[in-house]
Order: C-alpha cells, then structure tokens, then sequence
C-alpha cells in the first residue's frame, strides 16, 4: 500500500530524476522561463523553491547546500546575486506555472514555468487600458468627441511655447 506518498516519480530512478530536476532548476534559474510538461513543472516547483528561499541567505553553507543540488557554479551564482536580490521581501511563490494546452505529438498537457517578479507582461499595471466606451447614448459619445478635438490644439501650443 502506497498510503500517504505524494511524490511524484515521473516515471524514472531517483538518479535520474534528480539530475532532470536539478537541470531544469539551472535552466529555469538562467533563462527565467522554461517550457514543459505539467507534471515535470509541479516537481519542479517543489524543488526549486526551497533553493531559492535558502539564497535569501548569502552563507558559505547555503551555497554549499544549494551547490550540492543544482551542480552548475554559474546558475549558483545567478541564483544568489540576481535573483535573490529582487525576492527578497517575498514570503514564498517564486515562480509560476501557467498552462499552455496540449503537445502534438502524445498530448500532453504542457505549461511553461517562470519565476515571478521576472516577468515584465505580468508585473506591469494595467495603466494604459483604453478607454471604456457604452452603447448607452450616441449623444454623450458626439459631445466628447469635440472636446477631445479642442484639447488638441490646446496641448500643441504648449509644445510650441
């Protein structure tokens, strides 16, 4: 009976797994965003995360730690001069996963992996929205018109001057 065993294997020995796991935490370290199975990422996650939180802590041995699980000094590297740097004040949730539909060639369920505060798409406001316009009337919608045709001509005079 497996009662109470939440690991997901993905189907490999332990070695192998923990090499793909640490790659991929290199991969995803270095480029920020990493295209891959649901699954794969959901592991991913799981050991990525705890790394990133021991970076917040620059000592010889959470190098040593983090060293011992990714296996790449550059990614170690990155990992404690960038990217801790910027999730300092996160409590947790480093990275994102955001599914992208089905690969062609088996189906599988596909989902790209990023750390949060690098992507720009998402941390930016939603400033320049356009502006809302109803159906309601056609006379509130003729009556702005001219006194956006009037503010024109106001705002290039003050560039001439």
């Amino acid at each position: 009976m497996r009662h109470n065993k939440k690991f997901n294997h993905l189907g490999r020995t332990a070695s192998h797994r923990n090499a793909m796991l640490a790659n991929m935490a290199c991969s995803l370290i270095k480029h920020k965003r990493i295209t891959t199975t649901v699954a794969k990422a959901k592991a991913l996650k799981k050991f990525v995360e705890p790394l990133i939180t021991k970076s917040k802590d620059d000592t010889t041995n959470s190098r040593r730690v983090v060293f011992s699980n990714l296996q790449d000094k550059y990614a170690v590297t990155e990992l404690f001069k960038e990217i801790s740097v910027k999730i300092a004040d996160r409590p947790g949730g480093y990275t994102r996963i955001i599914k992208t539909g089905n690969r062609l060639g088996d189906n599988a369920e596909m989902c790209f992996i990023e750390l949060v505060d690098y992507n720009d798409n998402m941390a930016k406001d939603k400033v320049a929205k356009k502006a809302t316009r109803t159906r309601r009337s056609k006379k509130a919608a003729a009556e702005a018109a001219p006194a956006a045709e009037t503010a024109a001509p106001v705002a290039e005079e003050a560039k001439a001057e």
